[in-house]
């Protein structure tokens, strides 16, 4: 399994993903789109497709209402860089900042990209505030997902950002 990890290794991978992202996708490259998360205890799931890459969200949580979210996704374009490798860039969050609901699970997965990078966060840098990262301890990392730790997750998630290495056969 991969680790969650926060050297400066991977912290530089996350930020030139997020600007491959950002600067480079054109709009059938990314996408956001908003989601209801819906407490009651009952395992929900949220996907989006983006070209062959699917990345899915799946959770339960208690407390309160419907709390909306969104869910982005890009696709780097190294189509300049001449490369045969390019990033998935896949993020939910909630825009408040910090989410009022209970979480006793979630597990986030993408397909067609293997995770490079991974972090989870109970707090979003929203209104002068900063992330504030969940402990390592609280959750895994494997090539494909990540997963709630049962035992040391303390139920408390605002935002969770994968970066995937995807690989481009036809160039």
């Amino acid at each position: 399994t991969v680790e969650p990890c926060h050297m400066d290794y991977f912290n530089d991978l996350l930020l030139l993903s997020v600007v491959l992202c950002a600067a480079r996708a054109s709009a059938d490259r990314t996408k956001t789109l908003d989601f209801d998360v819906k407490p009651g205890g009952v395992v929900q799931t949220f996907s989006a497709k983006l070209k062959k890459y699917k990345c899915t969200f799946r959770y339960a949580c208690q407390g309160g209402t419907n709390e909306q979210w969104q869910m982005s996704v890009g696709l780097s374009d190294d189509d300049q860089i001449k490369s045969n490798l390019g990033f998935l860039c896949f993020q939910t969050l909630s825009p408040q900042g910090k989410s009022y609901l209970f979480f006793t699970q979630f597990k986030a997965e993408i397909k067609g990209a293997k995770i490079e990078y991974a972090t989870a966060y109970s707090q979003t840098a929203v209104g002068g505030q900063r992330d504030v990262a969940l402990k390592e301890e609280e959750y895994s990392v494997s090539e494909s997902s990540v997963t709630h730790r049962e035992g040391t997750f303390h139920s408390e998630l605002s935002k969770l950002t994968v970066i995937g290495r995807t690989r481009h056969d036809e160039l």
